[in-house]
Protein backbone atom coordinates (compact mmCIF):
# COMPACT_ATOMS: atom_id res chain seq x y z
CA UNK A 1 0.00 0.00 0.00
CA UNK A 2 1.46 3.27 -1.30
CA UNK A 3 0.42 6.83 -1.24
CA UNK A 4 2.21 9.03 -4.54
CA UNK A 5 2.24 12.69 -1.80
CA UNK A 6 3.57 14.60 -5.15
CA UNK A 7 2.17 14.37 -8.30
CA UNK A 8 1.14 16.73 -11.33
CA UNK A 9 -1.73 14.48 -12.35
CA UNK A 10 -2.84 17.83 -14.85
CA UNK A 11 0.17 17.73 -16.33
CA UNK A 12 0.95 13.63 -17.01
CA UNK A 13 2.26 12.48 -20.40
CA UNK A 14 -0.34 9.73 -21.33
CA UNK A 15 1.08 8.68 -24.41
CA UNK A 16 1.68 5.30 -22.91
CA UNK A 17 -1.50 5.12 -21.41
CA UNK A 18 -3.98 5.66 -24.66
CA UNK A 19 -4.23 9.42 -23.24
CA UNK A 20 -5.60 8.54 -20.61
CA UNK A 21 -5.38 9.67 -17.23
CA UNK A 22 -7.80 6.99 -15.56
CA UNK A 23 -5.54 4.11 -17.08
CA UNK A 24 -2.17 5.28 -15.74
CA UNK A 25 -4.01 5.84 -12.62
CA UNK A 26 -5.06 1.85 -12.99
CA UNK A 27 -2.09 1.10 -13.63
CA UNK A 28 -0.61 2.86 -10.49
CA UNK A 29 -3.43 1.00 -8.38
CA UNK A 30 -2.90 -2.31 -9.61
CA UNK A 31 0.93 -1.96 -8.03
CA UNK A 32 -0.58 -0.49 -4.68
CA UNK A 33 -0.56 2.82 -5.08
CA UNK A 34 -3.82 3.60 -3.27
CA UNK A 35 -3.84 7.94 -2.67
CA UNK A 36 -2.61 10.50 -4.89
CA UNK A 37 -1.78 13.95 -3.79
CA UNK A 38 -2.27 15.93 -6.92
CA UNK A 39 -0.29 18.94 -6.65
CA UNK A 40 -1.20 22.54 -7.84
CA UNK A 41 1.39 24.76 -9.27
CA UNK A 42 -0.88 27.58 -10.24
CA UNK A 43 -4.21 28.93 -8.25
CA UNK A 44 -5.83 29.06 -11.89
CA UNK A 45 -5.17 25.57 -12.23
CA UNK A 46 -6.61 24.28 -8.94
CA UNK A 47 -10.67 23.60 -10.94
CA UNK A 48 -9.02 21.75 -13.17
CA UNK A 49 -7.40 19.41 -10.39
CA UNK A 50 -11.03 19.55 -8.39
CA UNK A 51 -12.26 18.07 -11.60
CA UNK A 52 -9.78 15.33 -11.49
CA UNK A 53 -10.13 14.72 -7.50
CA UNK A 54 -14.08 14.42 -7.73
CA UNK A 55 -13.56 11.76 -10.68
CA UNK A 56 -11.07 9.44 -8.64
CA UNK A 57 -11.81 8.55 -5.38
CA UNK A 58 -8.03 8.29 -4.06
CA UNK A 59 -7.34 11.96 -5.56
CA UNK A 60 -6.60 14.56 -3.34
CA UNK A 61 -5.44 17.99 -4.45
CA UNK A 62 -3.67 20.81 -2.93
CA UNK A 63 -3.85 24.52 -3.96
CA UNK A 64 -0.68 27.14 -4.78
CA UNK A 65 1.45 28.70 -6.82
CA UNK A 66 5.05 27.21 -7.37
CA UNK A 67 7.96 29.76 -6.77
CA UNK A 68 9.07 29.58 -10.55
CA UNK A 69 5.87 30.44 -11.90
CA UNK A 70 5.81 33.84 -13.77
CA UNK A 71 2.53 35.39 -12.47
CA UNK A 72 1.20 38.87 -13.87
CA UNK A 73 -0.52 39.62 -10.73
CA UNK A 74 0.58 38.13 -7.29
CA UNK A 75 -2.51 36.16 -5.59
CA UNK A 76 -2.82 37.49 -1.93
CA UNK A 77 -3.34 35.27 0.94
CA UNK A 78 -6.58 35.95 0.63
CA UNK A 79 -6.94 34.50 -2.89
CA UNK A 80 -4.94 31.75 -1.85
CA UNK A 81 -7.16 30.85 1.18
CA UNK A 82 -10.66 31.38 -0.84
CA UNK A 83 -9.19 29.00 -3.49
CA UNK A 84 -7.95 26.22 -0.81
CA UNK A 85 -11.73 26.72 0.85
CA UNK A 86 -13.50 26.56 -2.35
CA UNK A 87 -11.97 23.58 -3.71
CA UNK A 88 -11.39 21.26 -0.21
CA UNK A 89 -8.12 21.17 -0.37
CA UNK A 90 -5.54 18.64 1.83
CA UNK A 91 -2.83 20.91 1.59
CA UNK A 92 -1.02 24.68 0.42
CA UNK A 93 1.26 24.62 -2.28
CA UNK A 94 3.12 23.59 -4.12
CA UNK A 95 5.45 27.42 -2.78
CA UNK A 96 8.73 28.14 -1.57
CA UNK A 97 12.18 29.36 -2.67
CA UNK A 98 13.98 28.46 -6.13
CA UNK A 99 17.67 30.41 -5.76
CA UNK A 100 18.87 28.02 -8.89
CA UNK A 101 18.86 29.90 -12.08
CA UNK A 102 16.57 33.26 -10.80
CA UNK A 103 14.46 33.96 -13.37
CA UNK A 104 11.70 34.77 -10.75
CA UNK A 105 12.99 37.85 -9.04
CA UNK A 106 13.63 36.63 -5.33
CA UNK A 107 11.75 39.20 -3.09
CA UNK A 108 8.90 38.29 -5.40
CA UNK A 109 9.13 34.64 -4.21
CA UNK A 110 9.95 35.63 -1.13
CA UNK A 111 7.04 37.77 -0.49
CA UNK A 112 4.93 34.77 -2.16
CA UNK A 113 5.94 32.13 -0.16
CA UNK A 114 5.53 34.23 2.95
CA UNK A 115 1.64 34.64 1.52
CA UNK A 116 1.50 30.92 0.99
CA UNK A 117 2.93 29.94 4.42
CA UNK A 118 0.43 32.16 6.42
CA UNK A 119 -2.48 31.32 4.37
CA UNK A 120 -1.39 27.34 5.44
CA UNK A 121 -1.38 28.91 9.21
CA UNK A 122 -4.68 30.19 9.28
CA UNK A 123 -6.20 27.66 7.61
CA UNK A 124 -4.50 24.86 9.51
CA UNK A 125 -3.28 23.17 6.69
CA UNK A 126 0.26 21.67 6.20
CA UNK A 127 2.65 23.47 3.65
CA UNK A 128 4.35 21.74 0.64
CA UNK A 129 7.36 23.34 0.41
CA UNK A 130 9.75 23.68 -3.13
CA UNK A 131 13.43 24.57 -1.76
CA UNK A 132 16.47 25.02 -4.19
CA UNK A 133 19.93 26.85 -3.36
CA UNK A 134 17.79 28.81 -0.28
CA UNK A 135 18.13 26.93 2.25
CA UNK A 136 18.47 29.23 5.36
CA UNK A 137 15.90 31.62 3.93
CA UNK A 138 13.45 28.79 3.51
CA UNK A 139 14.14 27.76 7.23
CA UNK A 140 14.00 31.15 8.34
CA UNK A 141 10.63 32.07 7.03
CA UNK A 142 9.72 28.54 7.81
CA UNK A 143 10.48 29.48 11.72
CA UNK A 144 8.75 33.11 11.26
CA UNK A 145 5.47 31.79 9.85
CA UNK A 146 4.86 28.12 10.38
CA UNK A 147 2.75 26.39 13.25
CA UNK A 148 5.19 23.39 13.86
CA UNK A 149 1.83 21.70 15.37
CA UNK A 150 0.40 21.29 11.58
CA UNK A 151 3.83 21.52 9.89
CA UNK A 152 4.49 20.43 6.59
CA UNK A 153 6.95 18.84 3.60
CA UNK A 154 9.97 19.77 2.01
CA UNK A 155 9.14 17.79 -1.16
CA UNK A 156 11.28 16.17 -3.22
CA UNK A 157 14.51 16.89 -0.77
CA UNK A 158 18.22 17.30 -2.63
CA UNK A 159 19.73 19.40 0.25
CA UNK A 160 21.57 18.26 2.88
CA UNK A 161 20.90 16.10 6.60
CA UNK A 162 21.73 19.34 8.51
CA UNK A 163 18.41 20.85 6.69
CA UNK A 164 16.86 18.13 6.84
CA UNK A 165 17.01 17.50 11.15
CA UNK A 166 16.22 21.31 11.33
CA UNK A 167 13.54 20.89 9.62
CA UNK A 168 12.12 17.95 11.30
CA UNK A 169 12.52 20.00 14.09
CA UNK A 170 10.22 22.48 13.35
CA UNK A 171 7.29 19.93 12.91
CA UNK A 172 8.50 19.30 8.95
CA UNK A 173 8.14 15.44 6.88
CA UNK A 174 10.67 15.08 4.30
CA UNK A 175 9.81 13.59 0.93
CA UNK A 176 11.97 11.86 -0.98
CA UNK A 177 11.60 11.02 -4.87
CA UNK A 178 13.11 8.67 -8.20
CA UNK A 179 16.19 11.24 -7.58
CA UNK A 180 17.09 8.92 -4.48
CA UNK A 181 18.05 6.17 -7.67
CA UNK A 182 20.04 8.01 -9.67
CA UNK A 183 23.29 6.49 -9.95
CA UNK A 184 25.15 10.02 -8.47
CA UNK A 185 23.04 10.97 -6.01
CA UNK A 186 24.80 8.55 -2.71
CA UNK A 187 24.02 12.16 -0.52
CA UNK A 188 20.53 11.77 -1.06
CA UNK A 189 20.75 7.80 -0.38
CA UNK A 190 22.59 9.04 2.94
CA UNK A 191 19.31 10.78 4.03
CA UNK A 192 17.14 8.25 3.23
CA UNK A 193 19.48 6.15 5.68
CA UNK A 194 19.35 9.02 8.00
CA UNK A 195 16.13 10.96 7.77
CA UNK A 196 13.93 9.24 10.77
CA UNK A 197 11.69 6.82 9.68
CA UNK A 198 8.57 8.18 10.93
CA UNK A 199 9.46 11.64 9.04
CA UNK A 200 9.78 9.78 5.43
CA UNK A 201 7.20 10.61 2.30
CA UNK A 202 7.42 8.85 -0.86
CA UNK A 203 7.03 10.93 -4.10
CA UNK A 204 6.99 10.67 -8.26
CA UNK A 205 6.88 14.33 -8.79
CA UNK A 206 5.54 12.71 -12.05
CA UNK A 207 5.49 13.32 -15.32
CA UNK A 208 9.62 14.93 -13.65
CA UNK A 209 12.46 13.08 -12.70
CA UNK A 210 11.74 8.96 -13.54
CA UNK A 211 13.50 6.88 -11.08
CA UNK A 212 16.32 4.12 -12.15
CA UNK A 213 15.21 1.68 -14.36
CA UNK A 214 12.93 4.42 -16.23
CA UNK A 215 14.67 7.24 -16.71
CA UNK A 216 14.56 9.33 -19.49
CA UNK A 217 10.93 8.66 -20.02
CA UNK A 218 8.09 10.83 -18.60
CA UNK A 219 7.32 9.82 -14.86
CA UNK A 220 3.68 8.37 -13.51
CA UNK A 221 2.61 7.70 -10.87
CA UNK A 222 2.97 3.69 -10.72
CA UNK A 223 7.07 4.51 -10.16
CA UNK A 224 6.51 5.66 -6.56
CA UNK A 225 7.09 1.86 -5.37
CA UNK A 226 10.74 2.09 -7.50
CA UNK A 227 11.40 4.95 -4.53
CA UNK A 228 10.32 3.06 -2.00
CA UNK A 229 11.94 -0.06 -3.04
CA UNK A 230 15.12 1.86 -2.83
CA UNK A 231 14.56 3.69 0.95
CA UNK A 232 14.21 -0.08 1.57
CA UNK A 233 17.68 -1.81 0.21
CA UNK A 234 19.30 1.43 1.54
CA UNK A 235 17.72 0.98 5.20
CA UNK A 236 18.03 -2.37 5.34
CA UNK A 237 14.35 -2.87 6.24
CA UNK A 238 11.35 -4.81 3.86
CA UNK A 239 9.32 -2.09 1.21
CA UNK A 240 6.17 -3.44 3.44
CA UNK A 241 7.85 -1.32 5.98
CA UNK A 242 8.56 1.59 4.25
CA UNK A 243 4.57 1.53 2.72
CA UNK A 244 3.24 1.21 5.24
CA UNK A 245 4.87 3.66 7.45
CA UNK A 246 4.74 6.40 4.84
CA UNK A 247 1.63 5.84 4.68
CA UNK A 248 0.80 6.45 8.41
CA UNK A 249 3.16 9.35 7.95
CA UNK A 250 1.32 10.47 4.73
CA UNK A 251 -2.12 10.74 6.54
CA UNK A 252 -0.38 11.92 9.51
CA UNK A 253 0.64 15.35 8.31
CA UNK A 254 -2.33 15.83 5.79
CA UNK A 255 -4.88 14.87 8.03
CA UNK A 256 -7.89 16.42 5.82
CA UNK A 257 -7.22 13.48 3.31
CA UNK A 258 -8.16 11.05 5.51
CA UNK A 259 -11.90 12.13 5.65
CA UNK A 260 -11.37 11.55 1.60
CA UNK A 261 -10.36 8.71 1.02
CA UNK A 262 -11.63 5.77 -0.88
CA UNK A 263 -13.90 3.63 1.25
CA UNK A 264 -11.23 1.10 0.71
CA UNK A 265 -8.44 2.87 1.79
CA UNK A 266 -10.03 4.11 4.98
CA UNK A 267 -11.39 0.73 6.46
CA UNK A 268 -7.20 -0.22 6.11
CA UNK A 269 -6.47 2.94 7.53
CA UNK A 270 -8.94 2.27 10.30
CA UNK A 271 -7.86 -1.50 10.62
CA UNK A 272 -4.44 -0.20 11.01
CA UNK A 273 -5.04 1.80 13.78
CA UNK A 274 -4.19 5.23 11.43
CA UNK A 275 -6.94 6.61 12.16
Amino acid sequence: MFVDSHCHLDRLDLAAHGDSLDAALNVARARGVRQFLAIAVTLDGVENLAGIARAHEDVVISAGVHPMHSADDEPSMEAIKACAERFDVVAIGETGLDFHYDTIDRNIQRERFKRHLQAATELELPVIVHTRDAREETLQLIREHTNPAVGGVLHCFTEDIDMAREAVRLGFFISLSGIVTFRNAESIRELARRVPLDRLLIETDSPYLAPVPHRGKPNEPQWVVEVAECIARERGISIDEVAMQTTANFYRLFRAAAPQASAEMRQILSDANMI
